[in-house]
Order: C-alpha cells, then structure tokens, then sequence
C-alpha cells in the first residue's frame, strides 16, 4: 500500500517553510533530479532550469505581490532543502510550466459537495494527475503561531498547496478546466493554501479571490458549515455556481465560460460521463452513508481512471473525503479501489 508522507509544521511562513525544506530535503531534492521534478517525462518538449527561468521569475514576482506570506514560506523551503529559490518556485508552478493542450485526456479529478449527513457536509474528490505522482503525496499538517489557525493540506512534494481543509469549518477542492491565456500569476494550487490559511467560509474565499492575480483556469469546490459553491476561474474572471447538484468535472459550467472552454471532444466526452456518473451515485447514497461508502465511488469507472502506463496520461492516484466540521480527512493514497482508506484529524 502506498502510503503519504506526513508532516507537521508551525511558526512563521518562513519557519513553515524552513521546516518543511529541512523534513523533506531529500526527498525534495530526489524529485529535483528527476527529469526536472518529471516534468521532461510528460513534456513534449524537455527543458532545463535555465529554459524556465524567466517564467518562474515572473510568476514569482506576482506571488510575492498577493501572496507575500507563501512566497516567504517558498523562500524558507528553498532555504531549509538548501535548493535555488528558483527551484522552489517550480516546485509549485509545474502545472503551469506544462500549460495545457488540446490533446485528449482520460480523465481529470472529479469533485462534489454533500451538504446533509450525519457528518455535516462532505467535500469529496479524485486525484487524477499525470506523472506517477502517487509515491510523492504528503499531508501536511500547518499552525500559524501568529493567528493560531490550522489547516490540514493533501499535497505532493515541495508543494505547499493543493487542497485541504482548515480549523475554521472550511473544505476546498480543485479541478482542471481549460481556457483563456494562462498567465504569470498565483497557481491555483498556492490560491487554495492561500483560502485555507486566511479565510472561515465560503463568502470570505470569494472576497480573497477577487483580490489575486490567478495564472491559469480552475475550478474550486468550497465548502463552509452552512453551504457550498463551485467557482470557476478563467483569465481574472471569477464565475460562482450554486446550482444543484454540487458537482464539478473538467468541463465549464458556467453559460459564459462555456463558450471560451478548450476542452477536446475526447475529453469533454469523459468528464460528461463523469459528471453523470457520480450524479447517478449521489443519488443512490443516503443521510446515513459515511466516508467509506462515499469513497466507493471513486472506485468504478468512469470515475477511476486507471493506469494504462502512459505516465503522460492522467490516472486516478488518490481520493479524499474531507469533513469540514469535524476537521477530519479521509485518503486513499493510489488506486482507491486498491488502497486503504487513512484518516487525518487536525485535533489529533
């Protein structure tokens, strides 16, 4: 069984950082070394840290603007592994060093929100990403000494974001959508850490975002004690959906961003399947289903992709139930229907 690694951190966003550089050193320089963190596997061009440098400055730059408390974390990482601070930027831009393309894709992460329950809400989603990155997921577990305020984040390595949940009662998800011209700016994936660290429910992660220069398209599953939306993020425009059912595949939403969707056939077909999938499962589960039976549907396709050997393709390698009130996260670290299920609480 695959198992993530774990992490605990604490102090300042540069002692955050420091910490986690130190903790993970080697293992952050390993996955460095590997063909560029792998991305020259799944590129089809390769490139170098020279290659990039001048994209990983400017986004740097904006990162530094609207994030200033992550770039120092980025900067206490980089010093704790004792890598370049550029190095430390990639490691969270790789999305957006490979950018997207129109060639088709199996699959990508399927989220939903469940708002009844004996649990409270449930946010839910797959982990389908290209890469192989399985062996490097991490969960972090973060206390800000400032605020006090803590957050437990499913990661891979180097990344200081990607989604998670915080003591405050507030879940957030993420998915691949693609449009617009994708830009220097904060990824997406550091926005996320950015909600979990500032904010207490859905209606201050819609004004946190509003404020940040995001780099590429997403959308955002977010959920609080009393609701959820799906937020959608295309070139600076910001759409919310409150529709029912809360479900999100990798295909646009939104009437408007719709029209700018770059999503293949082949690929809006599967993310189509998808979404009706997981709808059909919803319906069948009751108040009274716990966080196993809502990781059974990560385990069937459409939902779970499986490996076919491509490491350029996306698979399933993970699935998180997260429970917002409870402060409790369920991963399955891998395949989920051959993983087991590992359950993180931030009061444990």
């Amino acid at each position: 069984m695959t198992s993530p690694t774990t992490i605990e951190l604490q102090g300042s966003p540069f002692a955050i950082g420091v910490a986690h550089g130190q903790a993970l050193c080697s293992r952050i320089r390993s996955f460095l070394n590997d063909d560029l963190c792998r991305l020259n596997r799944i590129m089809f061009q390769s490139a170098s840290l020279d290659d990039l440098r001048d994209t990983i400055h400017r986004h740097g730059e904006i990162i530094a603007q609207d994030t200033p408390a992550l770039f120092e974390e980025v900067r206490g990482l980089a010093h704790g592994a004792g890598i370049d601070l550029e190095q430390a930027l990639l490691l969270q831009l790789r999305r957006e060093v490979v950018g997207y393309s129109q060639f088709a894709i199996a699959g990508d992460c399927t989220s939903f929100c469940r708002l009844s329950g004996v649990d409270g809400p449930v946010l839910a989603q797959s982990i389908d990403l290209n890469g192989d990155l399985d062996d490097q997921m991490t969960v972090a577990k973060i206390e800000h000494a400032a605020t006090g305020r803590r957050s437990l984040v499913v990661t891979f390595t180097g990344l200081l974001g990607y989604l998670g949940l915080n003591g405050r009662g507030l879940a957030v998800g993420i998915n691949l959508v693609l449009g617009g011209a994708w830009r220097p700016g904060v990824p997406p994936y550091l926005a996320v850490r950015h909600l979990l660290d500032r904010c207490d429910d859905v209606a201050s992660c819609l004004r946190a975002l509003a404020q940040l220069r995001i780099a590429s398209s997403r959308a955002l599953m977010i959920c609080d004690s009393d609701g959820a939306v799906m937020v959608e993020l295309l070139e600076g425009k910001i759409a919310v959906i409150r529709d029912r059912p809360l479900i999100h595949t990798n295909h646009f939403l939104d009437p408007d961003f719709a029209r700018a969707d770059a999503i293949n056939p082949f690929s809006r077909n599967s993310s189509l399947k998808r979404f009706t999938a997981c709808r059909d499962r919803l319906e069948e589960m009751t108040d009274r289903n716990g966080p196993e039976d809502i990781m059974q549907i990560f385990c069937r396709a459409p939902i779970r992709v499986p490996d076919n050997g491509d490491c350029r393709r996306e698979r399933t390698i993970g699935a998180v139930v997260m429970m917002p009130r409870d402060g409790v996260l369920h991963l399955r670290c891998g395949d989920p229907a051959q993983a087991a299920t590992q359950s993180f609480a931030l009061n444990r």
